[in-house]
Parts: structure tokens; C-alpha cells; sequence
């Protein structure tokens, strides 16, 4: 069980931290939201670093699930 920070519309998953630097866990933990969740867009914010960083995860499906930043 999870609880998201922002759902929009049933289709994109916002996930927000303040930290210096987003890393690779951050990343996996919102890939791992949109498999369960079954939501195909994600975007992971970082507000604690001198200057927004953001990710954008999306699932496109093909002949098998491929992630893309």
C-alpha cells in the first residue's frame, strides 16, 4: 500500500521530495508506483536543490514495457 503526493486525472503520478539530489532509488520507488498503479506517466520533483530537478518516467507498451526518462 502506497499513497501518492498528487494524482492528476487518474493518469500521471507526481511525486515530490526535498532533498539535495535525487538518486536512482528515487526513481525505481516512482517506476514501481506507475507498475501498480497500472498509470503510465510519472513525474518526480525535487524542491530541496538549488534549482527544481525533475524526471519524467513514462510506459509505453510495445511488444514489451520500456521506461524512458
Amino acid at each position: 500500500t502506497f499513497i501518492a503526493d498528487l494524482v492528476v486525472d487518474g493518469s500521471l503520478i507526481v511525486e515530490n521530495k526535498a532533498i539535495q539530489k535525487l538518486t536512482t532509488p528515487h526513481e525505481v520507488q516512482l517506476v514501481n508506483y506507475l507498475t501498480a498503479t497500472g498509470i503510465d506517466e510519472g513525474l518526480l520533483l525535487n524542491f530541496g536543490a538549488q534549482r527544481l530537478e525533475y524526471k519524467k518516467k513514462l510506459k509505453r507498451l510495445k511488444d514489451r514495457d520500456i521506461w524512458e526518462n
